[in-house]
């Protein structure tokens, strides 16, 4: 059955991919999700279904860093990459396996994977 709009395609999308990846204690799932108004991300270990981090353009913390909350821009889904894998690595967390969503990798949602990518994330 095809999709009706665009966001039906991303979600059959999202249910296909998420049938493959898994997120495990030693290599969680980095879970990304983009809204009109902001991006969000975390990583989930789905054997206990506990979030370990997140963030997001509208967390406190990235707006007393980064000074406004964003979430439009593609230089805000950089700044949001390179916040999160921190957060990450402040935890001791350095592999993860990346869940686009259902989103096509392209603008944010690469630019986000690259900047993890740069701060230290394996994926």
């Amino acid at each position: 059955m095809a999709a009706k709009t665009r966001n039906e395609a991303r979600i059959i999308r999202h249910k296909r991919i998420r049938k493959k990846i898994f997120g495990t204690a030693e290599r969680p799932r980095l879970a990304f999700y983009r809204s009109l108004n902001a991006i969000y991300a975390q990583i989930i270990n789905d054997e206990t279904g506990e979030t370990l981090v997140s963030a997001s353009t509208i967390d406190r913390d990235y707006v007393a860093k980064y000074g406004k909350r964003g979430g439009k821009s593609i230089e805000d889904a950089k700044k949001l990459g390179q916040f999160l894998a921190e957060k990450a690595i402040a935890k001791g967390i350095r592999n993860v396996v990346f869940d686009r969503g259902g989103f096509l990798y392209h603008g944010k949602v690469k630019a986000f994977a690259d900047a993890a990518r740069e701060a230290g994330l394996n994926f």
